[in-house]
């Protein structure tokens, strides 16, 4: 009884999930959990759905070494009460894999036959501002694994970000809460503890350039000591925080992006901070606020470089103007006021409320019949009610001001 539900603590299950589907992340040395505005990240930042205003879908590519793949796709539903829904799926896998059945003899040429490997993930988020600059984000995902043998896995994920001051913030990511789990066919069940992730964005404005840098920095994980993908010392590798400091630090990544007001970016970042061989670069396009294409290049020091591509695409967005963003931090806040065109007003309106603030001489009265309409009385305005009526004229500016 106690060997058939037996299970093994590993490093890694349901690893699939780590991977980071967006192109504008990856560009920036994958620190997913720092950056908005990537839907492709659910997993990771499903916080950032309580700030969707509109639907959106995208869609992602990558091309791995050796013909493998990875694709993902996702749609984001706006909820009311700053609140958002997130659905993906993706696969990962590789195809027209050549194989011999055992006591096959070898075929000549290229007549093989062939098999495929793939993990399929369908993921479910949801986002919510919880108090005013504090955004929460859950995600489920489940894992189907096809291999020589099948399995299944699931883990959940918590994440939140709080806004410290204008364009500052800080995040954090509760990844397996309800623990990373795989159960395979042959009965073997696998499991990986939680982990914790903090990371952190700053923006700055250059105005004299036409744009703003962006800043993001996510650490490595504080609880248990983890496989580094780029790192191949195992004395301090992976230490926590308490235990060694530097290393911890070192395991970060990050990345710098410069957002054109045109809708330009550049990127530049790390995957490690251990190795300058883990440099990450992209740039990103948007089109008319509703159709936004972003690439990145993966370097590794071991295998060949990754080239990613990823669009987001929204259709309500391709007819109709974009809403202000829930949130403003100073700058924009006063760009808004000093920019906004004034509110379109009647100037008839304007007239009666200045005419109704100015006292009056009194006007004569005069007989009206019982017979006739109203419409047809003469009256008779004093010289301060018209000199009310000239004196709304005025530019806009006045009248703003």
């Amino acid at each position: 009884m106690s060997t058939s539900f037996a299970a093994d603590r590993v490093v890694g299950a349901n690893a699939t999930l780590d991977i980071g589907p967006g192109a504008r992340s990856a560009a920036l040395g994958s620190a997913t959990l720092a950056v908005e505005g990537d839907y492709l990240g659910l997993g990771t930042n499903a916080y950032q759905l309580s700030q969707a205003k509109y639907m959106w879908a995208s869609f992602s590519h990558t091309a791995y070494y050796e013909d493998t793949k990875y694709d993902y796709a996702s749609m984001v539903i706006p909820l009311p009460d700053n609140q958002g829904l997130g659905v993906s799926f993706s696969r990962f896998g590789a195809d027209d894999i050549p194989y011999i059945h055992e006591g096959d003899p070898l075929p000549e040429g290229s007549d093989y036959n062939t098999l495929s490997i793939a993990d399929w993930v369908f993921s479910v988020a949801w986002g919510r501002r919880i108090i005013d600059r504090l955004d929460l984000g859950l995600a489920f995902h489940v894992l189907y694994r096809d291999i020589d043998q099948s399995g299944w896995g699931f883990r959940g994920d918590a994440s939140a970000r709080y806004q410290i001051k204008d364009d500052f913030y800080v995040s954090g990511l509760l990844k397996g809460w309800t623990s990373s789990a795989t159960s395979w066919e042959s009965g073997e069940f696998e499991y990986s503890s939680p982990e914790f992730y903090v990371a952190l964005s700053y923006g700055l404005p250059v105005n004299y350039l036409y744009g703003k840098f962006n800043f993001y920095w996510q650490s490595a994980g504080l609880f248990h000591r983890e496989a580094r993908d780029l790192d191949y010392e195992t004395d301090t590798n992976g230490k926590r925080i308490w235990e060694n400091p530097i290393d911890w630090l070192s395991g970060g990544h990050g990345g710098v992006e410069f957002a054109f007001d045109f809708g330009l970016k550049l990127r530049v970042g790390l995957s490690s901070f251990t190795t300058f061989k883990s440099v990450t670069a992209g740039a990103g396009l948007t089109i008319a606020n509703f159709l936004e294409v972003d690439y990145a290049f993966e370097s590794h020091p071991v295998f060949s470089p990754v080239h990613r591509v990823s669009v987001n695409f929204s259709p309500y967005l391709f007819g109709h103007k974009p809403k202000e963003s829930g949130r403003l931090n100073k700058t924009d806040a006063l760009k808004k006021l000093v920019t906004e065109e004034p509110e379109e007003y009647p100037v008839e309106e304007f007239v009666e409320e200045r005419v109704s603030e100015t006292p009056s001489a009194p006007v004569e009265e005069i007989a009206i019949p019982v017979n006739e309409p109203p419409a047809t009385v003469p009256t008779k305005e004093s010289p301060a009610a018209s000199e009310s009526r000239t004196s709304i004229v005025e530019t806009d500016d006045e009248i703003l001001e």
